[in-house]
């Protein structure tokens, strides 16, 4: 087996003792500083909590089919941008055992899983979901910022396996921006709702005028969220 890589990581500790965890990746062409900058541009005053240590890491470079082959920091690669073509599994499981790496740091570091949340923006939403639904089912929750999967991907299949099994999946809090690019914005929608239609709790937030891009009134929303599925515990 290959050797796995180290990513590249910032973050942003908590203010007191740390409890919980969120890992929270990059779009595509960005990276974990990128994305820690353009959260704190956002929000007022950060996402920065009294108990929850917030991870920001940084895929690594690697040929972006769709970008013709050029080099980009993406967390796996796509035939193309469509939701009818065959996802890129080799490079998504790459990636999930990548990941997986940073939620043992954590459990090593004494943090259970059930206090850990996965998520990200896009493309990193779509990384998250893998993460969650097919590798990490026991995390205590996933979030996914204007993502979409495609239409036969197999996390569909993973949740419907695990739900079938009678096991517990994390709850989806998704959002997406109605003034995204139209298809995108449906696309979004259409995996929430296969999710759910598998067995998946999900919630879908529309935000009225927004881009693809983060705003504060979803972050917000985000934070509440977080701190809904991480309370500080009476022993922090």
């Amino acid at each position: 087996m290959a050797a796995m890589r180290t990513l590249q990581i910032c973050g942003v500790s908590p203010t007191g003792k740390h409890s919980a965890s969120v890992i929270f990746l990059h779009g595509s062409g960005d990276s974990g500083q990128g994305l820690r900058a353009w959260v704190r541009d956002v929000m007022v005053p950060d996402l920065a909590f009294s108990h929850i240590r917030v991870i920001y890491p940084t895929a690594p470079a690697r040929p972006y089919t769709p970008m013709r082959g050029a080099i980009s920091t993406v967390w796996f690669d796509r035939y193309k941008i469509s939701p009818h073509c065959p996802e890129h599994l080799e490079s998504i499981d790459v990636m999930c055992n990548t990941l997986g790496s940073i939620i043992q740091d954590e459990v090593a570091a004494g943090i259970p899983k059930n206090r850990i949340v996965i998520g990200g923006f896009s493309m990193g939403g779509a990384m998250a979901l893998h993460l969650a639904c097919r590798y990490h089912p026991d995390v205590a929750g996933v979030f996914a910022l204007s993502t979409f999967l495609n239409k036969d991907s197999v996390a569909f299949q993973s949740v419907e396996e695990q739900i079938r099994a009678g096991l517990s999946l994390p709850e989806l809090f998704q959002c997406h921006g109605t003034s995204d690019d139209l298809v995108l914005h449906q696309w979004g929608e259409a995996t929430s709702m296969l999710l759910k239609k598998a067995g998946m709790t999900t919630a879908f937030h529309s935000f009225q005028g927004l881009h693809h891009q983060l705003s504060q009134p979803e972050m917000e929303l985000l934070r509440s969220w977080i701190l809904n599925k991480l309370p500080l515990s009476t022993s922090s």
